[in-house]
């Protein structure tokens, strides 16, 4: 393995956004030897936070603060805590949903009744007629999930 050159000391810089303009456009391999570089842990920093305004139905706000008193904690670090645990849920929900498999076509048309034949032009005129706010055949389209038929 070939030793990189190193072209000398980092330079000295009169502010951060210098800083930032300069390692924008220079790699670091000529300053920096990454293979002696080791994970680095910072205990104590926070991660950064937005003040926010937010209107909630008064009910709802007691119902918080009574849950976070029971806990014994500040109902904002409650809020944030259960924001915190549902956009968790709703990932995991869009990444399940991207990895479900489709079921195989047999069992579903075995399970389905028989269906007559619809010429796409019928289909079309159906849901033309449904954009303009009709129904198809007089039912809805949940009436028509449950039927099992097609539209």
């Amino acid at each position: 393995m070939q030793k990189l050159k190193r072209s000398g000391k980092v330079p000295r810089f009169r502010s951060e956004a210098a800083e930032r303009a300069y390692w924008e456009t220079h790699d670091t391999a000529g300053y920096v030897d990454w293979s002696k570089a080791r994970p680095a842990a910072f205990p104590n920093l926070r991660p950064s936070t937005e003040t926010i305004s937010l209107r909630l139905p008064a009910g709802l706000l007691g119902e918080l603060k009574t849950l976070a008193n029971k806990r014994d904690v500040p109902y904002q670090s409650l809020l944030r805590v259960f924001l915190a645990e549902r956009v968790a849920q709703e990932r995991a929900n869009e990444q399940a949903a991207t990895v479900e498999q489709p079921r195989p076509l047999q069992s579903a048309r075995a399970s389905a009744p028989a269906l007559p034949k619809r010429s796409r032009d019928e289909v079309l005129r159906d849901l033309n007629e449904f954009g303009k706010g009709r129904s198809l055949g007089g039912l809805t389209i949940r009436q028509l999930i449950n039927e099992g038929r097609r539209f």
